[in-house]
């Protein structure tokens, strides 16, 4: 499986870039990986994906050299068992808030293989203020690969919109809350995570993040806007 891979690359200080396809296609999850992509996300919080969807694109993305990390609707413990055995390269859990519930995570691994749960990726999404808040107690538990701070459900805790509109940034002290949360796991020696933009990218990487989930729809909306802007 190549979550190990990733774990390897992360290791060594390199950014990893996971893309998200938005639709539910193994051919599309493959021709981002070939195209540049580290690793697709492939969500099932919010996206139609079946346990057979996870399978099959699970092959082919491991196919090109890529990997397949999946969201899971929760931490329900059979979910996380069962989308493993399905063949996620990776599990990127949401809405961890808490030591014991980092440590429930890990223990869902490791029961789910046995043998080698090395191979997998685990990541947990940290996505309120209180869950930054307890982020210390969150970092002492081994097996959390990568700390991901999601930038969209923190806004919407902290009473902003999930996401700004399409080219502006995320309100400061969003921001702020983010980078608070990374210094944490950068002080503890772990590798951190958050969802960039092409813009945001840099600062995040000056700050020491490795672990970046990237939308590819607005490459899409960008690359049709200057079609259309050539066609008028």
């Amino acid at each position: 499986m190549n979550g190990a891979k990733l774990r390897a690359r992360l290791a060594a200080g390199d950014a990893i870039s996971m893309f998200t396809p938005h639709h539910t296609s193994s051919g599309l999850s493959a021709r981002l990986v070939e195209l540049g992509a580290d690793a697709v996300f492939v969500d099932c919080e919010h996206g139609t994906w079946s346990f057979e969807d996870v399978r099959a694109t699970g092959q082919v993305v491991r196919s090109v050299g890529g990997a397949a990390i999946v969201r899971p609707h929760s931490h329900e413990r059979p979910i996380i068992i069962r989308y493993l055995n399905a063949g996620a390269d990776g599990i990127m859990v949401p809405m961890v808030g808490t030591a014991d519930e980092a440590r429930a995570i890990v223990d869902a691994v490791r029961y789910a293989l046995p043998s080698d749960h090395d191979k997998r990726l685990v990541i947990a999404m940290i996505e309120t203020v209180d869950a930054v808040d307890a982020l210390e107690d969150m970092l002492t538990v081994e097996g959390i690969d990568v700390f991901f701070i999601g930038p969209g459900d923190l806004s919407q805790d902290m009473g902003y919109p999930p996401a700004p509109p399409f080219g502006e940034p995320r309100p400061d002290v969003v921001i702020d809350k983010v980078a608070v949360a990374v210094k944490k796991i950068r002080a503890a020696g772990k590798v951190a995570g958050t969802l960039g933009t092409l813009d945001e990218i840099p600062h995040w990487r000056a700050l020491g993040v490795q672990f970046f989930y990237v939308h590819s729809e607005p490459f899409l909306r960008r690359g049709l806007a200057a079609v259309k802007k050539a066609l008028a």
